[in-house]
């Protein structure tokens, strides 16, 4: 049972929403009118936070985290060389500046002064070097191996670090607020992974990977402007009814993942919707390595199979858009908008498993809500289109404990999510490039790998758009990932928190940072 904790003093009047559905659809957040607001932000209370993301395998180990609650818990810990702004520009954080050489292939970043972690270290340029080495070399098997491994030496010069790259990377400053790369205290060169040591607005003071993290603010945090609560507490509730109710009944503050099909509920409560069109896709990813997904025709097959209006109309209750089987969002710089949009077509879908030598189709599809809310229920609504093209899709209700680790790249057919990443590049090393561990369908393209290396060295903006716009259509057209929606995140909040005008929309939670950036009114 969730225990009540004390929050801040006033708090404003109730804000019964009026038409929340069709404004959170159309990817707004309520008029500063229609919501908890402040002039300025007030320092106070205890956050309490319901994720639906969070198992008992999570640790504080940045090299595995693999789920939006160790995020949202990592950036309230730490810090991170540069962060991403609500609007999408990147600014500083740990690092006060940065410079390229001429062709991008060398940057120096200036380490801010006056900056301690919470042990009363102070961060040094030792600290940044090691905290950025620590995810690279032959022997790491962190998640963020494939966007360090490009940096060929990292040396200190006073309160500078400099990286040398094998070749030129524009994005490069963006890469260091990924969320892997928090800076933590290093000795002999060195970071203890495990530590809970950080530079961020919070003190982690408790820590039960799948049931709670509690912390408190640091008195010390240099953002003064930032981190305004008292403390926190985070808890994983995978269950959507669940997280629902603990808002309804006021045992917690925010919630994220709503059930899109339930937001009257929220609206009859007084309940905040916060809804923000960004990256964030929802898939169902086939292992090329295993049969009979090793045949691009029955990859195609599938694909064709599935009615993408329908599932963003049932499942996100339209709250997203059709997704188009290459994870690179509407939003993001290089999107291809002339890229043809796939439909459902069972026909085209019975040509393709012809040209597999194939009558019918079998296969077993593994979901559970842990991957995204209403997993279960849109892999149900993907084998009943599919059953119009020969396709039999019987649906495996896994646990939602333990799915990223005994389901999620272990089972051959599997939904899954991805927030998405701010550049092309990013997303495209990290979930397609040969070889990256987080390449959940283990797919390789040697044309697309070409193009991955070209277009993050490439400094002319045309030549990079026809790259990276070819690399979607090669994911499009070959991947082994059903992209079939893109999703809002969608948030809800009690009328005691207020929230900037502006949301981040690079991932869920104001880009993970809705602890330091929110407050209670």
């Amino acid at each position: 049972m969730l225990h009540r904790l004390n929050r801040a003093g006033g708090v404003t009047r109730r804000t019964l929403l009026q038409g929340a559905s069709a404004v959170a659809a159309s990817g707004l957040i309520l008029p500063a009118g229609m919501r908890a607001a402040a002039a300025e932000p007030r320092r106070g209370g205890i956050l309490r936070v319901a994720m639906g993301h969070g198992n008992t395998g999570d640790s504080l180990d940045p090299a595995t985290w693999d789920n939006a609650y160790v995020q949202v818990l990592s950036s309230a810990i730490h810090n991170y060389l540069t962060e991403i702004d609500t609007d999408g520009s990147l600014i500083p954080e740990i690092a006060e500046s940065w410079e390229p050489s001429s062709d991008a292939t060398e940057w120096t970043f200036v380490i801010r002064d006056g900056v301690t972690f919470h042990s009363g270290k102070t961060v040094t340029a030792e600290d940044v070097a090691a905290s950025i080495d620590y995810h690279r070399g032959e022997d790491s098997t962190s998640a963020a191996k494939p966007i360090v491994e490009a940096i060929t030496d990292i040396r200190v010069d006073g309160n500078t670090v400099i990286f040398t790259l094998e070749a030129g990377n524009a994005d490069f400053p963006f890469i260091m607020s990924d969320y892997h790369l928090p800076i933590m205290p290093s000795s002999d060169g060195r970071i203890d992974p495990t530590s809970a040591d950080g530079c961020g607005g919070y003190v982690l003071d408790h820590f039960e990977p799948g049931v709670e993290a509690r912390l408190t603010r640091n008195p010390d945090y240099w953002k003064t402007h930032r981190a305004h609560f008292d403390g926190l507490v985070l808890m994983p509730i995978i269950d959507a009814a669940a997280r629902q109710n603990a808002l309804i009944t006021g045992e917690v503050d925010v919630i994220d993942r709503v059930d899109t099909s339930t937001v009257h509920l929220l609206e009859r409560a007084g309940i905040r919707i916060i809804s923000v069109p960004g990256t964030q896709h929802y898939t169902f990813v086939m292992d090329s390595r295993a049969d009979p997904f090793t045949d691009n025709n029955v990859r195609l097959a599938l694909k064709y199979a599935v009615d993408r209006q329908d599932m963003v109309d049932k499942i996100l209750s339209g709250f997203g858009v059709p997704g188009n089987d290459h994870p690179i969002g509407r939003s993001n710089r290089f999107h291809a908008d002339e890229l043809e949009q796939r439909e459902f077509d069972p026909e085209r879908a019975r040509h393709h498993l012809r040209e597999a030598g194939l009558d019918e189709l079998r296969v077993s599809l593994s979901a559970s809500d842990a991957a995204f809310g209403g997993a279960v229920d849109a892999a149900v609504l993907f084998a009943e289109t599919a059953a119009q093209a020969g396709i039999t899709i019987d649906v495996v209700r896994e646990p939602s404990d333990g799915y990223w680790s005994n389901v999620w790249m272990v089972k051959p057919f599997v939904a899954s999510y991805w927030g998405g990443r701010p550049t092309e590049d990013w997303m495209f090393s990290t979930g397609y490039a040969a070889g990256a561990p987080w390449n959940d369908g283990f797919w390789e393209h040697e044309r697309f790998n070409e193009l991955l290396v070209a277009a993050r060295s490439e400094l002319d903006e045309e030549r990079r758009r026809e790259m990276y716009e070819e690399m979607q259509r090669i994911v499009r057209d070959e991947g082994s990932t059903v992209i079939p929606m893109f999703a809002n995140y969608v948030m809800a909040v009690s009328d005691a928190v207020a929230t900037p005008d502006e949301i981040g929309a690079n991932w869920t939670m104001d880009g993970f940072r809705a602890p330091e950036r929110w407050w209670f009114a």
